[in-house]
């Protein structure tokens, strides 16, 4: 945890705050934390900065923060990805929102099994919670925005042509001519499908709206491989 999160519920004063839970048993067997220790702190959705641990107790700590410093500006990145297994479901979250991208809409393919989409770690409270482990990793407080999409064809045909609508659109996909490309500068829409990759009729469909195919190689990758390989190739 190299960023301490605060949510809105932990101030009990416009600059105390009140920690209990994973974040106590954090401060108390990682940081090994002492009173009087300056701790790198961040408002969930608002600014970072530090906060002085003025108490330190097996039941909560209590520090006095000062919020005066933007996160890490986000990637100019939505992630179109194909509902993966849902343990590297949360392995991705997790990179997705270190690595600082902006959206991410899961979407259904023909290789997603049906089970995937009852997995409880698409609760929102699931979800949220990946997601900002991965900000504390990073250092950043800005939630990716999340958007589930379980039907392939009336999403890429009603509404993907205006979420594309001035981006750089590419669909990954092994065996394509074009080479993903390198340090993008423009906002981007990426799909990644599933093990196994899109069949042909949806790399069809995602042409149709827009999307360029484009690879990485000639090795096949997991699909939680390819998408950190494809975000640090694109940007």
């Amino acid at each position: 945890m190299n960023l301490l999160l605060l949510a809105t519920d932990d101030f009990v004063a416009e600059d105390h705050v009140v920690l209990r839970g994973r974040r106590l048993q954090h401060l108390h067997e990682v940081h090994q934390a002492n009173v009087g220790d300056l701790l790198r702190v961040g408002q969930i959705g608002g600014l970072m900065g530090s906060g002085q641990l003025l108490e330190l107790t097996a039941d909560q700590a209590r520090l006095q923060v000062q919020l005066d410093q933007p996160p890490p500006a986000k990637l100019p990145l939505t992630l179109l990805l194909a509902m993966p297994r849902p343990k590297m479901f949360r392995r991705i979250l997790q990179h997705c929102a270190s690595l600082g991208v902006a959206e991410i809409i899961l979407i259904n393919s023909y290789r997603v099994e049906k089970s995937f989409w009852q997995t409880p770690f698409l609760e929102p409270a699931a979800i949220r919670d990946n997601l900002l482990l991965g900000l504390e990793q990073a250092r950043d407080t800005r939630l990716p925005a999340m958007r589930i999409e379980k039907r392939f064809k009336p999403f890429v045909e009603d509404h993907l042509p205006a979420i594309s609508s001035g981006k750089l659109n590419l669909v990954a996909h092994p065996g394509s001519a074009a080479t993903c490309p390198r340090d993008v500068q423009q906002p981007t829409l990426l799909a990644i499908g599933p093990e196994g990759g899109w069949i042909p009729y949806e790399v069809e469909k995602l042409q149709a709206a827009g999307l360029q195919p484009v690879h990485l190689g000639e090795r096949i990758l997991r699909v939680e491989t390819a998408v950190t390989a494809l975000i640090g190739r694109l940007f």
